[in-house]
């Protein structure tokens, strides 16, 4: 029977998926050669500016939160002298086309989605699900022929979350905000209203405010626009 080590090195992952649920086994996978050394996450909350005219100051009323982000450098090391080196074929240790594998995964747009895929970035308790943001590349060593032998990719990924992740975390039902939402197959007004204000009652409000004929003709892809309302 054959031991599994419980030492073994895990290494950081990029998962690759084609929908936003990302669901199932992903659709390919980048993995790092090294570890990044550390990884930094940032969140801001934005806040308006706005101050009255003879005022001493204001007050910081909540506006949004930006999606949350995570910065870190990957290594790709073609000299053949790393662990990671023993374990591949020569021909994936080639910087080149394994920056250019990162990019297809993560940068370039699919055809089959019409946008860069979605991802998901494990390692140890991070998972994050995110896109690609920026990534910055540097080679830092050569061979006599001027092919890169290292290089180093500084990356930011933007979180991510699907429309009920997002709902969920936001926990948006209050009446006096104002909602926006892209109508998918199966909603229709009563429920949608029942989602965002906590009641079905005001769907004839919103029907009028986007001047539906028939709040029972809603089409999928549509944007309706959820007024403030009083209780």
């Amino acid at each position: 029977m054959a031991l599994i080590s419980l030492n073994k090195l895990e290494k950081l992952k990029i998962k690759v998926y084609r929908t936003e649920e990302r669901n199932g086994m992903p659709f390919d996978t980048f993995e790092a050669m090294f570890n990044p050394e550390s990884y930094s996450l940032s969140y801001e909350n934005v806040y308006s500016k706005e101050q009255g005219i003879n005022s001493s100051g204001n007050v910081a009323r909540y506006s949004l939160t930006k999606p949350s982000e995570i910065s870190l450098k990957l290594i790709l090391d073609g000299t053949g002298v790393s662990d990671y080196a023993v374990m591949v074929k020569k021909a994936d240790l080639d910087v080149s086309k394994r920056v250019k594998r990162f990019m297809e995964l993560t940068a370039y747009m699919d055809g089959n989605i019409h946008q860069p895929k979605f991802l998901k970035v494990e390692w140890g308790t991070l998972i994050f699900k995110c896109r690609l943001q920026s990534v910055d590349i540097t080679y830092t060593l050569f061979d006599k022929g001027g092919r890169p032998l290292r290089a180093e990719l500084s990356t930011v990924f933007v979180g991510d979350l699907e429309e009920k992740e997002r709902l969920k975390k936001e926990n948006k039902s209050s009446p006096d905000l104002t909602h926006k939402r892209i109508v998918k197959t199966h909603d229709t007004l009563p429920l949608l209203c029942k989602e965002i204000y906590g009641s079905e009652t005001y769907y004839l409000q919103v029907a009028r405010a986007n001047k539906l004929n028939n709040f029972r003709d809603l089409t999928p892809g549509q944007e309706l626009y959820f007024p403030p309302v009083k209780n």
